[in-house]
């Protein structure tokens, strides 16, 4: 009746409920704050192009054909080199001890992929097939068995067989395997996935670039309820990963109060955002479909082939998990809606920095020179 926009949950507190008597209670009720957007077209944003040569595409094929490859026993008797594949027997002992699988036969092993425990592939090299060796490897601290972490495993290695990679010819026979009616609908089919994949990459960094000028350029009062839900979500998160000794290497040297000033100003800008972005969207009637969700759940349920309809029935059942779903999408709508009207300048850039962590600064700025002009700092 009052008009009154709630942020969350009302706190009731009941002050009389008798028998023949009016219930009567307090409500106290955060409410959410008047916000309102700049103009959309004031806003300044660069778009990334990359020009994809040749060389690129060529290179991306070569990736393909390397994947594809197959392997063959050599009937010359010589020693195992970078690039063959080796089929191994071997068993693993820590401290003397046996491990839960530790134990392999008719182990296959590609050498110089490094798709094993870091330096055991370079010990294998030089051997013959028959040959027996005892191969040292000191386990990463992450490693994941608990047992391991850390500690040096001694295999005992039996070579049984060395194969030979059989080199795969990117022609016209080659684009027929992947599907393809030429070679030159594959080059245009990689080339389009490369372009796809930098277009998102570009947007990306367009959003960031757009939600920075958004949280920068709005101050309103946030609701401290929201606020402080916020920040211990993360804060939570934050004490996890200490206590896995995975912080950011920026974090660790921090205090819990560095630490809590830190992330109190991430979810401040989170809260602010979120607010901002709802608000934008509900004030131009932005929606999600049913359409919409509908495709973001088959996009997840392709994910897990063989389980797709387990999935779908998952988010249909589950009201959190289908809000998940939603709210990038709602977002990510909201964005297009403000870039549709923002002031854009498309810049060719290389490959490099397209890759580029926004958050790592230019050569410039780390030699303490500025920027070249024509190029802008990252932030």
């Amino acid at each position: 009746d009052k008009g009154l926009r709630p942020a969350a949950e009302p706190k009731v507190e009941i002050v009389t409920f008798e028998e023949g008597k009016d219930l009567e209670y307090k409500l106290n009720v955060e409410l959410l704050p008047e916000i309102k957007p700049v103009d959309f077209g004031a806003i300044e944003l660069e778009r990334q192009i990359v020009r994809i040569e040749e060389s690129e595409v060529d290179a991306a094929l070569g990736r393909m054909a390397e994947n594809r490859r197959t392997f063959a026993a050599i009937s010359e008797d010589r020693a195992a080199k970078e690039g063959d594949q080796v089929v191994l027997d071997f068993t693993g002992v820590v401290d003397g001890e046996a491990f839960a699988g530790g134990e392999v036969n008719d182990f296959q092993l590609e050498i110089g992929r490094g798709g094993f425990l870091p330096g055991f592939e370079e010990q294998v090299v030089g051997m013959k097939p028959a040959d027996k060796k005892e191969i040292k490897v000191n386990m990463p601290d992450d490693h994941p068995n608990e047992d391991l972490k850390g500690k040096e495993v001694v295999f005992e290695v039996t070579l049984k067989e060395v194969q030979e990679a059989t080199a795969v010819t990117i022609d016209e026979e080659f684009a027929k395997s992947l599907g393809l009616e030429s070679l030159s609908a594959l080059k245009a089919a990689v080339r389009e996935q490369i372009e796809s994949e930098y277009a998102l990459l570009s947007r990306t960094h367009l959003k960031r670039a757009l939600l920075d000028q958004l949280a920068e350029s709005h101050d309103f009062e946030l609701p401290e309820g929201i606020l402080d839900a916020e920040f211990d979500a993360i804060w939570k998160q934050l004490m996890d990963a200490k206590e896995r000794g995975s912080l950011d290497e920026d974090d660790k040297a921090k205090s819990d109060d560095e630490l809590k000033e830190r992330y109190r100003e991430i979810a401040a800008r989170r809260v602010r955002l979120g607010l901002l972005i709802s608000e934008i969207g509900q004030s131009n009637n932005i929606t999600v479909t049913q359409d919409d969700l509908n495709r973001a759940m088959h996009r997840e349920a392709s994910r897990l082939p063989g389980q797709e309809a387990q999935v779908i029935q998952y988010f249909q059942k589950n009201p959190e998990a289908m809000q998940e779903l939603q709210a990038p999408i709602f977002e990510d709508k909201v964005v297009d809606f403000i870039v549709e009207m923002a002031k854009i300048t498309e810049t060719e850039v290389s490959v490099e920095e397209l890759l580029r962590d926004p958050d790592e600064p230019v050569a410039e700025e780390a030699a303490g020179k500025k920027p070249a002009k024509g190029k802008k700092a990252s932030k």
